[in-house]
């Protein structure tokens, strides 16, 4: 039971399968059968890869420069106001001796300063007294937070006397509440002050804010994504044009070649120029020429074949007939001869019946090479056609020893058909089984042969088992060949031609079916006859499966 269900197929649900949109299939198709898109997006995309990596190194270097360029600037100017600063400080020390005063006016100085060419200020000290910003007590620019100091700066001016460092930082934006509004990138520049009045040192730390250089990098950057964009569309655009000068050639020669498939051998390519392709449609245009004076040969030799084949076989039936009346005359007469001249009357009898098949068979043959077979079709019951070939080969199958039996269902299986060719073809099937059931004469146990018939709605079948002595691997393609045999040196006791599969092959082919066959050494055969159910249809699967669920597991 495992073994039919596997031979079967998995069960499918009722549900349809899913399938792609439209629009994407028609995509991938495309993409698969355009070698020209494939070329254009492998470099545009290669394009795009090495732009964006120009235009990486291209903004950092712009970045860094710009950002070297402001801290020299911010630095420079820093130092200048520590200095001047300073020396406001030395001019007053002698005037002032309070330190509040002192550092008030300081203090307001530089904030005033800051305020006026857009920088902050954050005041804190005095140092060493271990008060951190983030405790309070500084004095700092409007609307610019004392959190836009980073603390790795603030910790480098713990002591007395450091020397000026910067750091980059992110600045923070209030607005007159101390609501943060914004937050900007910035360098901040730390120095030390130290007020005469006491000694005390403090820490100005100054916030350089770097919205020009951050508009400066934007715009950079917008002119080399501009750029990038105009540079893929017009390799896109050069790409295309290039490749189409090469797929274009290539397109006609396929359009050409498809044609020449189809039969129109007159085709062929248009030359230009001497360059590579074309001499590639020099070298195409010699090899369609020879092509078609070596088909044109062919087909003479066939069509003078088929004629021999025609001709001979009608010539050959006025001597078959008086040789047939003769024999017909000795075979009735065979009582009075001596017991060797009655077995030759037999024997010719014989030879004249199966000469006389051989004549009909060949006659049907050169009607497939020739294409004047047609079908006359009409509904069969393929139940019905079984039995009656059981029924007409019965006789030949009690004188083999063999047992005929029809498994069927009990409802018709109707397929349309040929019924004349369809009965020819499951009766070549059944003496081919009947002829091969039984590999040893000297046993006397009865064979069988099981003709088994199923059908579904895009399919009718018609399955014969023998159990005889099978088919060796690859012989299971080469049985349906003219005049083929398993083993040359057995003698054909049914009274074959070695036509009879063939024919049967070109018969199915006439009906757009399948028949095929399966077998092992020793474990017998089974051939399966599969016809749609409209002349025309599609065949996708059969009712029947190729391998018998009675045959063993291979050994592995």
């Amino acid at each position: 039971m495992l073994r039919a269900r596997l031979l079967r197929g998995p069960r499918t649900s009722g549900h349809p399968p899913r399938r792609l949109p439209g629009a994407f299939r028609r995509g991938l198709t495309f993409w698969r059968r355009s070698i020209q898109a494939r070329v254009v997006a492998s470099t545009v995309i290669l394009t795009a890869v090495v732009i964006a990596a120009v235009g990486w190194l291209l903004l950092q270097q712009t970045r860094d420069g710009l950002l070297d360029q402001r801290v020299e600037a911010v630095t420079s100017e820093v130092a200048d106001e520590v200095q001047e600063a300073n020396g406001l400080l030395g001019s007053a020390s002698g005037q002032d001796a309070d330190p509040s005063v002192q550092r008030s006016d300081l203090t307001d100085l530089i904030i005033q300063r800051g305020s006026t060419r857009g920088y902050g200020v954050v005041v804190a000290g005095p140092v060493g007294e271990g008060v951190r910003i983030a405790d309070g007590g500084t004095e700092r620019s409007s609307h610019f937070a004392a959190a836009s100091v980073p603390f790795s700066l603030e910790r480098r001016f713990d002591e007395p006397g450091a020397r000026d460092a910067w750091t980059y930082t992110t600045i923070v934006r209030t607005d007159g509440d101390g609501t943060i509004v914004a937050r900007e990138p910035g360098i901040a520049v730390g120095a030390q002050v130290q007020l005469p009045a006491d000694g005390s040192t403090y820490t100005i730390y100054f916030l350089f804010p770097l919205d020009e250089q951050q508009a400066t990098m934007e715009l950079v950057t917008r002119a080399l994504l501009t750029a990038g964009v105009l540079l893929l569309v017009l390799v896109a655009g050069v790409s295309w044009l290039v490749t189409r000068q090469v797929v274009t050639p290539v397109r006609m020669a396929r359009r050409v070649a498809e044609r020449l498939a189809a039969g129109r051998l007159q085709e062929r390519l248009r030359v230009s120029g001497d360059d590579d392709l074309a001499r590639l449609a020099t070298s195409f245009n010699q090899m369609a020429s020879n092509l078609q004076r070596q088909i044109r040969q062919l087909e003479e030799l066939s069509r003078v074949q088929r004629r021999f084949v025609s001709d001979v076989s009608h010539e050959l039936r006025t001597p078959l007939t008086t040789v047939r009346m003769a024999g017909d005359v000795l075979h009735d007469a065979r009582g009075d001869f001596d017991p060797g001249t009655a077995r030759a009357a037999e024997l010719l009898q014989m030879e004249l019946d199966r000469f006389e098949t051989l004549l009909v068979d060949l006659l049907e043959i050169s009607r497939f090479d020739a294409g004047a077979a047609v079908l006359d079709t009409d509904d069969v019951n393929l139940v019905d056609v079984a039995h009656r070939v059981v029924d007409t080969t019965r006789a030949l199958a009690e004188q083999r020893n063999v047992r005929l039996r029809v498994e069927a269902p009990d409802h018709p299986c109707f397929a349309e058909a040929d019924v004349r060719r369809v009965e020819r073809v499951v009766r070549n099937l059944v003496t081919n089984a009947i002829d091969h059931a039984h590999p040893d004469p000297s046993r006397e146990d009865t064979a069988e042969v099981v003709i088994r018939v199923a059908g579904d709605d895009q399919a009718a079948a018609i399955a014969v088992r023998d159990h005889g002595v099978g088919l060796a691997p690859g012989e299971s393609a080469m049985v349906f060949n003219r005049f083929w045999r398993a083993d040359p040196a057995r003698a054909r006791t049914s009274g074959g031609t070695g036509l009879g599969l063939s024919i049967s092959m070109e018969d199915t082919h006439l009906h757009g079916g399948w028949l095929q066959a399966w077998g092992r050494p020793g474990e017998g055969s089974q051939f399966r006859l599969t016809l749609p159910r409209r002349v025309g249809g599609s065949l996708r699967q059969s009712p029947l499966p190729l391998v018998p669920e009675d045959a063993p597991e291979p050994v592995r």
